[in-house]
């Protein structure tokens, strides 16, 4: 504050009291000395009395029978002088109406071009030209990633390989715009509200999978794909369940319904199989709670009605996955489940004998398979590729995590354009984020830091070897006896040695003389407790890298938008809402979303599950996903 007064305004203070809720109509200070009366024509013994150019005729001819008598008084004459003076008050006043008038009717008439201006921009937007050839369109979304993501990686990466500052990420050089992310019941979105938007080009309620604030099922741009005869296919690298892949194969009232969304996915659903390819992870949800890793609520074996009635090739190990030859030998549908839950964080993925695939990996072999599918269709493909994880280690608050999450997803970008290069078909990469995770600060003052410090350390992220995630269930199969020890008994020193060893020295890399006592105390008294050993992980290097978070969920920060270029694109530019993504993605394969809609809205009941859900949840929702494996 500058100690600046408020304005007085007629005895009123202009100052809005800071929590009001109501907006006060405009109010302009009168201070009679200094604002004198403003007139059309400034005072003069010539002032003509004549009636001005833009009053009616009827008005004119009153003036002039009212002026006859005044201009025959004597000039000296006192009630003459007053009958003049009040005279020409009256004109003043006259005078004054009519400016008032013709500023509104200016300000009228401006408001309106300007509001059909802006309308007639909108609904301009550089159009999509449609296919004169074959087209494919991939679609990629970095779950969680804000722009600040992008500051962390870049200049963690310049750090550790010795580069330039001009040495950039692949995405730097393909940024195209922002978006806009917030859904239809609060300003902070979640995942499936956000892939609604792309999905469907609709604001739906955080938690809705490609359903409508009313519960009706909206089409998806990769079902008006498949109905259209292009190739279709998902990659993540979480749950093929979760709310980004879900919302393109299933319409369910709310994303915990796992068991529902992978029925749906084979093609159980009310439109049959959409999607030609899924690769990712979230096998449990696919098997019957009876077998050894299922987590469905039910008996049903997914991938059963999968082989037998829908016909999906099944692939469920690194073995089977590299059988593939990198999307040379494929048969669609192909069903790859490769993990049991997320596929590991990159950080981990690494170090784990090369049992899980790469983003890459996975993104190259579905580019590849879907291209060999349709070398004779005079349709391309549609393939949408989630880099899942970003968004999970912001939910942890992890920062080394979060690095290795934004690199293993450029390089996955970067092989997108590898393989657009190489293609003779038009190809168009579209690339964002559905929302930001973690409110992630490339710089921190510690609160044991009187002054403010101007700098990040990537070094200290450069140190770990795990993730926070990987190090915290290391240290709950230990104390569970799993691993075949007996540490869960073991005397409090022998457990302190190796939480300092193990997860803060080795894991996190930091030195042993630069952890505290009390920090490794605060390690040993939460050993039981999973997710609290991992906010304090999360919070030792942090600190120590001088990485800030203000959130473990969601922000409403602006995203970005890559992009190859191509046919269109142009109206991704600048800043739009993250349901211009969805349109034009519909747009570009030239899809009729609306008649799936339709069909689906023919076919279905408006849940009463969806009355209920929203009644819980109320206007403004809370989701913190599914993070563990």
């Amino acid at each position: 504050m500058t100690g600046r007064q408020p304005e007085i305004v007629r005895g009123a203070s202009r100052m809005t009291p800071p929590h009001s809720t109501s907006v006060p109509a405009a109010t302009f200070p009168i201070h009679p000395k200094k604002n004198p009366p403003t007139y059309l024509h400034p005072p003069s013994s010539r002032l003509s009395l004549g009636p001005p150019a833009f009053f009616p005729a009827s008005s004119a001819a009153k003036m002039t029978s009212e002026q006859t008598p005044l201009l025959d008084e004597h000039a000296g004459s006192d009630s003459g002088l007053r009958r003049r003076d009040a005279h020409a008050k009256a004109q003043r006043s006259k005078i004054r109406e009519a400016a008032i008038f013709a500023w509104a009717l200016i300000a009228t008439a401006a408001f309106i071009i300007v509001a059909v201006w802006v309308q007639h921009r909108e609904q301009t937007r550089p159009p999509v030209p449609a296919p004169a050839a074959k087209r494919n369109l991939v679609f990629m979304v970095s779950d969680g990633m804000g722009p600040a993501s992008l500051a962390l990686t870049r200049g963690y990466r310049q750090h550790v390989e010795r580069l330039d500052h001009g040495n950039v990420l692949a995405l730097d050089r393909h940024f195209w715009g922002t978006s806009r992310t917030q859904s239809s019941n609060s300003l902070v979105t979640d995942s499936a509200a956000g892939a609604t938007a792309f999905s469907c080009a609709q604001k739906s309620y955080n938690g809705a999978i490609s359903v409508l604030p009313d519960g009706r099922p909206c089409g998806s741009v990769l079902e008006a794909a498949k109905r259209a005869g292009y190739a279709t296919g998902l990659v993540a690298t979480t749950y093929v369940t979760d709310a980004t892949p879900a919302c393109f194969a299933a319409h369910v009232p709310h994303r915990e319904m796992m068991d529902e969304i992978a029925l749906q996915e084979v093609g159980r659903g009310s439109l049959g199989r959409s999607a030609d390819l899924i690769l990712g992870g979230g096998r449990c949800y696919f098997l019957p709670n009876s077998s050894e890793g299922g987590c469905r609520q039910d008996d049903v074996d997914v991938t059963k009605i999968a082989r037998e009635e829908h016909g999906w090739t099944y692939v469920d190990s690194r073995t089977g996955f590299d059988a593939l030859a990198g999307g040379e030998k494929v048969t669609l549908p192909l069903l790859g489940l490769m993990a049991p839950a997320n596929v590991p964080f990159e950080l981990d993925r690494r170090n784990l004998n090369d049992t899980y695939p790469s983003l890459r990996e996975m993104a190259t072999t579905a580019l590849r398979a879907l291209a060999r599918a349709t070398e004779k269709s005079d349709k391309g493909f549609f393939v949408m590729i989630e880099g899942s994880r970003i968004d999970h280690a912001g939910h942890i608050n992890d920062p080394a995590a979060q690095v290795h999450e934004v690199l293993a997803y450029d390089a996955a970008f970067q092989a997108v354009l590898d393989f657009i290069r190489s293609s003779d078909t038009e190809t168009v990469l579209v690339a964002t984020s559905d929302h930001e995770t973690g409110g992630l600060a490339t710089a921190l003052q510690r609160p044991d830091e009187k002054e403010p410090t101007y700098a990040w350390y990537p070094a200290v992220l450069d140190r770990a070897t795990a993730s926070c995630e990987h190090l915290a269930g290391k240290l709950k199969t230990l104390r569970s006896g799993d691993d075949g020890s007996s540490s869960s008994s073991s005397s409090k020193t022998t457990l302190r040695n190796y939480i300092k060893d193990e997860l803060v020295v080795q894991g996190l890399g930091i030195p042993a003389d630069d952890v505290s006592d009390a920090e490794i105390d605060s390690l040993v008294a939460a050993a039981d407790d999973t997710e609290r050993v991992k906010t304090i992980l999360t919070q030792l290097i942090s600190h120590r890298a001088h990485i800030g978070w203000s959130t473990h969920g969601h922000t409403a920060v602006d995203v970005n938008i890559y992009s190859s270029g191509g046919p269109g694109t142009e109206a991704l530019r600048g800043n739009v809402e993250n349901t211009e993504v969805g349109d034009f993605l519909r747009r570009y394969l030239d899809v009729d979303v609306d008649a799936v809609t339709e069909e689906l809205q023919a076919g279905s009941r408006r849940s009463d599950e969806i009355a209920g859900i929203m009644k819980e949840r109320g206007s403004f929702d809370e989701y913190h996903g599914r993070l563990e494996n």
